[in-house]
């Protein structure tokens, strides 16, 4: 089951996001696969410098490594223009001139519940005229994919020309070979429409996804900086070793006990194994 850990170079990655990918490694390698590295930079405007270097740099002293060089989504944009070009090809996309406040008044309106972030299909039959009248006011569209069944019609690039999340994860994902994702609980919801895009694409999809519970801080509230010591930086900081921050995250899903100090990775490895 061919693996793979793509974080986003705009922060630190914070303990769940070790876990993860901690879970992600132990997932491929006790199968015997292949582990992927992948950079998703997509949205240039919330990567930062120094972040990608300071992500991969935490993984390896976790110990975690990969098979092959790192694969940045800013090297694949023709993959992506050409997934859309295929999709425009076949009548499945239309452009979306609605505003995140439009979309959530609409999303509101007494005509029937929606799911949450659900769109409500504003755009999906304007007319000739209504198109012509929205492109004469200069708001760029985004594009959307036609949805169906519990899929609503979700962004496939955005207005101001980045490919969304949905859409690259998946080509990426056929393209590498992946067969397993192993990522976070909040990104379980985009599961359904990245299937969608490979059935419509005729693309391989991985055949198993695990969706991990969120790490939480004291207040039950999602990890965040506001929690204190949460990133691997922070704990060097406070004097433990990547050992103890490995083995701590271990001891969250119950591969180390709680008198356990330095469980080395291939141990875990082998409590992971079946």
């Amino acid at each position: 089951m061919v693996g793979r850990y793509a974080p986003s170079p705009t922060g630190s990655l914070h303990l769940g996001n070790l876990r993860t990918a901690l879970l992600a490694w132990l997932h491929a390698r006790s199968a015997g696969s292949a582990f992927l590295m992948r950079i998703e930079d997509l949205d240039q405007s919330r990567v930062r410098p120094g972040y990608e270097e300071a992500q991969l740099a935490d993984l390896a002293a976790l110990g975690l490594d990969w098979d092959g060089p790192v694969v940045r989504q800013t090297g694949r944009l023709a993959l992506y223009e050409d997934a859309v070009a295929r999709l425009d090809a076949d009548g499945l996309l239309y452009p979306c001139y609605c505003t995140r406040r439009e979309i959530r008044e609409a999303a509101s309106a007494p005509h029937g519940p929606l799911p949450e972030g659900a769109y409500p299909g504003t755009c999906r039959e304007l007319t000739a005229a209504e198109l012509a009248q929205r492109d004469a006011e200069g708001r760029p569209p985004a594009l959307r994919v036609r949805g169906g069944g519990d899929v609503d019609d979700f962004v496939v690039r955005r207005n101001d020309g980045v490919f969304a999340y949905n859409l690259a994860v998946i080509v990426d994902d056929s393209a590498q070979g992946v067969e397993q994702v192993v990522r976070g609980e909040d990104l379980a919801d985009s599961t359904p429409r990245q299937l969608h895009v490979a059935a419509l694409l005729e693309i391989r999809a991985p055949s198993s996804y695990v969706h991990v519970q969120l790490m939480l801080g004291p207040d039950g509230e999602r990890l965040a900086k506001r929690h204190g010591a949460v990133t691997l930086a922070d704990r060097r900081a406070l004097g433990e070793t990547p050992g103890q921050v490995r083995t701590e995250l271990a001891r969250s899903v119950r591969l180390a006990g709680p008198d356990e100090e330095d469980v080395p990775l291939e141990e875990l490895l082998r409590r992971f194994m079946p």
